[in-house]
C-alpha cells in the first residue's frame, strides 16, 4: 500500500497526499491560497486557487483527463515534466491512491469558464461529470473525501483526524512555501488557523530556536542552484543558526517532503560543514587553535538548520518518502554550502570566532566523553562485563518476552524485586533523580551513575549525536560517511538489535517527585535513546492512586472519579447509609504497597495498565522539552502560568 498503514498514520497521509498536489501548484507559481477543512462527519475538503486539474480529453486514454488522473496510477501531469518541474506528491500516484482508499470522493474544478464536478468511490467514478458554465474568472480545485472504513481502522462515531498533526504539517509547508497562505478550518470545534511566513525557512529557524539562546543574532541563509548532468536545475535553500544548547536540530526536505531519515542532501551538508570549519581554523584562527581538527559532531552541537532542496525527479528510498537518494544532490549541496558558508565566515569574523570556539569546546567535551566511555569499558572487562550491581535480571534470554522496570527508589525497588515474575521481569532501581540531560554535555551525562546503569542494562548503547534525522537507519545503526569527522560516529550508535528487553517500563511514585523523575527519564530517552520510543519499546507503569477497602473487598483505582465510583458501588452492594466506614488509602509512593499488591496492581500482565510512550510530531516535542527542561527560565515560567490549571498532581 502506498499510503503507509491502515491506522491513524495512513488516514492523515490521505490528507497530506491531496495537500501535496495543492502545494505543487504554489511551488509552480500558480496558487497562493490553500485551505483544508475538517468536517464533523470526518470528511475532509482541500481547496487551492491554482490552475485547476485538467478536465479536457486525455489523448492516450480517450476519456476526460480528471478520470484518468483519479483512476490510473502514474497518469498525472508530473510524469511528463511539463506541468510540474518540481513536485512533492507521489509522482502522480497521490490522487489515484486517495481515490482508491476513499468510500467517496468528490471533485469540483473551475477553469476555462467551466465548473466541472464528479463523484468517485473506491477508485472508480460513480457519476458522469456535471459541467456548467460560469462567469468566475479565478480557477480553483476542490477535493473532498471520506476514508473507506473497510480498509482503515477507525470508529465512525469518533473524530479520526487530529487537528494538531495536520496543523503541524501545514506549518512546515507554510515555512517551505512562503508564497502561499494556508488556512485550517476545524468545523468540529469551530476554529480557524492561518499560516503565512514571508520569511520562509529563516522564520522556521526562529520558530525552532524560540526558547533557546542564539549564539549569534544573524540567521545564516544560503540559497543557490546548480545543474545536474542532464542540465536540470537543483535548488538549495538553507537556513541555520547556532544556540547555546547541546542538541542538534537538523530538518531536511526534498520538494517540501520531510525526509525524516535524511539522505544525500543531509550528507552533503554535513561534509561541507565539517570541511568549512576545519579550513577556517587552518586559515584564519590564531596559532593556538590550529591543532584542533574537528569531527562532524563537533560542528553540529547546538545547531538548528533547515535544508530544503527542490529537484525535478526526486528518488526516494520508498513510497513513504523517508530518504532522498539522488546521488548528484550530495555533491551539489556540498559545493554550494562550502562556498557560501566560507564566504559568510570570512565576511563575519566575530561571529565566525564564536562559532569556532563553540565547536572546539564541543570537541574537548567529546574527547572527555570518549575517556569516560573507555573507563566504563575497562571496568566492564575487569568485572567480567557484568550488569549493574543494582539490577535484578530475569532468567529469560528472549528479548521479545523480557521486560525491565526502571523503578524510583530502593524501597519500591525492593518491593518490585520481591513481587516480580523472575522468569521475564527485571528490576533496575534508581537512587534519586537522574541528571537533566537537556542542560548537560555528553561527558557529564556519561559520568552519571544512574544513566550509566540504564545504558548498560538495556545493552543498546546511546544515541550520542542526536541529529533529528539522517543519523541512523531504521534499525538505529549510524551509516558511515566518507568525509573526515563522520566515520567515527559509527562506533557509538544506538543498536536496537542488541536491546535486551522489548518492554522498558518506567515505574515511579504518583506524587510530584515521581512525576519529575518520569520527566527526567523521558527527556533522556527522547534525546539519547529515541529509537527505543520509535520502536514502541518504552512504556509508563500506572500504579493505583487509591486503595478502597471494605471488609474483605479491595478496589484499586487510578483517578478521583474512579474512587467515587468505587465508594458508590460499595455503598450499594452493602446497603450502607454512608461511606464513613469504608477505608480509603491514598498511595503517595510505590514503597507503601507490599510486594503482592505492587505485582497485582502494577506489574501483572493480566491486571496492570501501561501507557505506551509515543509522539506524533518531533518538532513540537523538541520545543516542549527545550521549554520545560532547558536553560531559559522565562519561557518555562510563562508556560507554567498559562497551563497551571491543567495540572492534576500538586503537593498542596
Amino acid at each position: 500500500m502506498y499510503i503507509g498503514d491502515q491506522g491513524k498514520k495512513g488516514l492523515h497521509h490521505l490528507v497530506f497526499e491531496v495537500l501535496d498536489n495543492s502545494v505543487d501548484e504554489a511551488i509552480g507559481g500558480y496558487a497562493n491560497e490553500i485551505k483544508i477543512t475538517l468536517f464533523k462527519d470526518n470528511s475532509v475538503l482541500i481547496f487551492d486557487n491554482g490552475r485547476g486539474i485538467p478536465i479536457g480529453n486525455h489523448p492516450e486514454y480517450n476519456k476526460p483527463a480528471l478520470e484518468v488522473i483519479m483512476e490510473h496510477l502514474h497518469s498525472g501531469g508530473k510524469f511528463d515534466n511539463k506541468s510540474y518541474k518540481i513536485s512533492g506528491g507521489l509522482h502522480g500516484v497521490g490522487l489515484s491512491v486517495v481515490n482508491a482508499l476513499a468510500e467517496w470522493l468528490e471533485v469540483e474544478i473551475c477553469r476555462d469558464g467551466l465548473i466541472y464536478t464528479q463523484k468517485f468511490s473506491r477508485g472508480v467514478k460513480v457519476t458522469e461529470p456535471t459541467i456548467t458554465k460560469t462567469t468566475e474568472t479565478d480557477s480553483y480545485s476542490k477535493i473532498s473525501f471520506y476514508p473507506d472504513d473497510e480498509i482503515f481502522e477507525f470508529d465512525k462515531n469518533e473524530v479520526i483526524y487530529n487537528p494538531s498533526i495536520i496543523s503541524n504539517r501545514i506549518r512546515e509547508l507554510a515555512f517551505l512555501t512562503p508564497q502561499a497562505r494556508f488556512e485550517l478550518h476545524n468545523k468540529i470545534k469551530a476554529e480557524k488557523e492561518e499560516f503565512f511566513y514571508e520569511g520562509g525557512i529563516k522564520e522556521f529557524i526562529s520558530y525552532l530556536n524560540k526558547d533557546k539562546q542564539p549564539l549569534h543574532n544573524d540567521i545564516i541563509y544560503i540559497t543557490d542552484s546548480a545543474e545536474n548532468e542532464n542540465g536540470a536545475l537543483i535548488y538549495l535553500d538553507l537556513a541555520m543558526q547556532y544556540n547555546t544548547t547541546y542538541q542538534t536540530n537538523i530538518l531536511t526536505y526534498a520538494n517540501t517532503i520531510n525526509t525524516v531519515e535524511g539522505g544525500v542532501h543531509l550528507t552533503g551538508f554535513k561534509s561541507a560543514l565539517t570541511r568549512t570549519f576545519n579550513s577556517y581554523i587552518e586559515n584564519f584562527m590564531e596559532k593556538k587553535y590550529k591543532e584542533h581538527v574537528l569531527s562532524g559532531t563537533d560542528t553540529r552541537e547546538g545547531l538548528s538548520a533547515v535544508i530544503s532542496v527542490k529537484l525535478p525527479d526526486p528518488q526516494f528510498e520508498s513510497q513513504t518518502k523517508i530518504k532522498l537518494g539522488n546521488p548528484e544532490v550530495r555533491q551539489i549541496v556540498s559545493q554550494i554550502v562550502t562556498e557560501k558558508l566560507t564566504q559568510y565566515l570570512e565576511e563575519h569574523p566575530q561571529i565566525a570566532k564564536k562559532l569556532v570556539l563553540k565547536t572546539i569546546n564541543a570537541k574537548m567535551a567529546r574527547e572527555a566523553a570518549q575517556k569516560a566511555r573507555l573507563l566504563i569499558r575497562r571496568k566492564s572487562i575487569l568485572d567480567g562485563a557484568r550488569m549493574p550491581g543494582k539490577l535484578a535480571d530475569c532468567s529469560s534470554n528472549n528479548p521479545k518476552e523480557c521486560e525491565i522496570f526502571i523503578v524510583e527508589g530502593d524501597s519500591a525497588g525492593g518491593s518490585a524485586k520481591q513481587g516480580r515474575d523472575r522468569g521475564y521481569q527485571a528490576i533496575l532501581p534508581l537512587r534519586g533523580k537522574i541528571l537533566n540531560v537537556e542542560k548537560a554535555r555528553m561527558d557529564k551525562i556519561l559520568q552519571n551513575n544512574e544513566i550509566r546503569a540504564i545504558i548498560k542494562a538495556l545493552g543498546v548503547g546511546i544515541q550520542e549525536f542526536n541529529d533529528i534525522n539522517g543519523s541512523e537507519s531504521e534499525n538505529g545503526v549510524v551509516e558511515e560517511a566518507e568525509e573526515i569527522g563522520e566515520t567515527e560516529e559509527s562506533g557509538h550508535a544506538l543498536d536496537l538489535n542488541k536491546l535486551r528487553y522489548h518492554k522498558t517500563i518506567i515505574m515511579c511514585d504518583s506524587d510530584i517527585d515521581g512525576k519529575h523523575i518520569e520527566t527526567l527519564l523521558l527527556t533522556f530517552f527522547f534525546r539519547y535513546m529515541r529509537p527505543i520510543i520509535d520502536g514502541g519499546y518504552l512504556y509508563m507503569a500506572m500504579p493505583p492512586l487509591y486503595k478502597v477497602s471494605y471488609k474483605k473487598s479491595n478496589h484499586y483505582v487510578f483517578t478521583d472519579s474512579e474512587k467515587e465510583e468505587a465508594l458508590k458501588s460499595i455503598k450499594l452492594k452493602y446497603k450502607l447509609k454512608n461511606v464513613d466506614t469504608v477505608k480509603v488509602q491514598r498511595y503517595k509512593g510505590l514503597g507503601e504497597m507490599n510486594p503482592e499488591e505492587l505485582y497485582d496492581t502494577t506489574m501483572n500482565k493480566e491486571t496492570r495498565k501501561l501507557k505506551k510512550v509515543m509522539y506524533e510530531d518531533y518538532i513540537e516535542n523538541d520545543l516542549i522539552f527545550t521549554k520545560l527542561m532547558g536553560k531559559e527560565v522565562k519561557s518555562r515560567k510563562k508556560f507554567i502560568i498559562a497551563n497551571f490549571d491543567q495540572a492534576n498532581v500538586l503537593d498542596v
